[in-house]
């Protein structure tokens, strides 16, 4: 049964108002236009230096961050892609969430601050993730790298993925969290998912989608990867709440691994709303525990299939 602190998560965004931003394109549209006038900070917040070693650096004109235990020697690396639709900078949420993993899994974890739609695209940001990826690849094997996305990061994740596949760069973990990977919108699930959604919405997604993609086509496995094959990726471990549209997503991506026999660990959490994991609630610390496990495994059985 899920806690009382869960339950009346659904509220606590209703009265926040978190819903309205997505209940229709102008909304979203709206939102992103004030946020290019007055942009949030995505430094990570200072307490975080109590528990992790944190550097910066400049890649390719973005900032990127590496968070790793505290005086630690680490061999494990990850690359955390972080969610908000695209369009929405990263949050303390995903802060505190990548200090736990750094601190739990033994992992250092490399965070790309990449630049938001409409300012950039996806023709131009995942490959430049790609070599993020690739990069701790190159360092430490694919063995010991993990790709870790959350909503609109998930979706990234997933299309970095397969960049890697297709380039024959190696297959990396992938660990997604209540990923978005379909943004046209047009799953019949997400009728039947949306009046119980306290948080997202598909007209604004979409809208956010739309800003994303750029040229590209709405479906594209680039900009919406449950369109790509999943063969010679690494094994996948997948979170995901039924209170959310994009459980939709998560549903097609299960069928989609049993169809084609790819190593799929699934996590279904019932009643739980998006990115549950990073939400102050109990169940997220089960979610971090799954998470912190599939970080640390680094036995050869579990890279899937490798490189196609």
């Amino acid at each position: 049964m899920p806690s009382l602190i869960s339950r009346l998560m659904p509220l606590a965004l209703t009265l926040r108002g978190s819903k309205k931003q997505f209940s229709t394109a102008e909304a979203t549209l709206a939102r992103v236009a004030e946020l290019q006038l007055r942009p949030r900070s995505w430094a990570p917040p200072g307490r975080l230096s109590r528990r992790v070693d944190i550097t910066v650096r400049t890649v390719g004109g973005w900032p990127v961050y590496e968070v790793a235990p505290r005086g630690a020697s680490v061999h494990r690396r990850a690359l955390y892609l972080h969610g908000g639709a695209y369009v929405f900078e990263i949050a303390a949420q995903h802060w505190s969430l990548i200090a736990d993993l750094a601190v739990s899994s033994g992992a250092r974890i490399t965070v790309p601050i990449f630049p938001l739609a409409p300012a950039d695209t996806a023709a131009r940001i995942v490959p430049a993730a790609t070599e993020l990826a690739a990069a701790l690849i190159a360092e430490v094997g694919a063995e010991n790298t993990t790709i870790v996305g959350d909503s609109a990061g998930g979706g990234m994740g997933l299309a970095v993925a397969m960049r890697l596949r297709d380039e024959k760069r190696g297959a990396p973990r992938l660990v997604l969290i209540s990923p978005w990977l379909d943004i046209s919108g047009t799953d019949p699930q997400l009728a039947v998912i949306a009046p119980r959604d306290p948080w997202l919405a598909v007209p604004g997604t979409h809208a956010a989608g739309r800003l994303y993609r750029g040229e590209l086509a709405e479906d594209d496995p680039m900009v919406s990867p449950i369109n790509g094959s999943l063969a010679g990726l690494g094994a996948i471990t997948l979170l995901s709440g039924t209170r959310d549209i994009v459980n939709a997503d998560a549903a097609r991506l299960v069928r989609l691994a049993a169809a084609s026999g790819h190593p799929l660990d699934y996590h279904e959490a019932p009643e739980m709303l998006h990115v549950y994991p990073l939400l102050p609630i109990p169940e997220a610390r089960e979610a971090r525990r799954v998470i912190t496990d599939a970080l640390r495994r680094v036995d050869v059985q579990d890279r899937g299939a490798g490189v196609a």
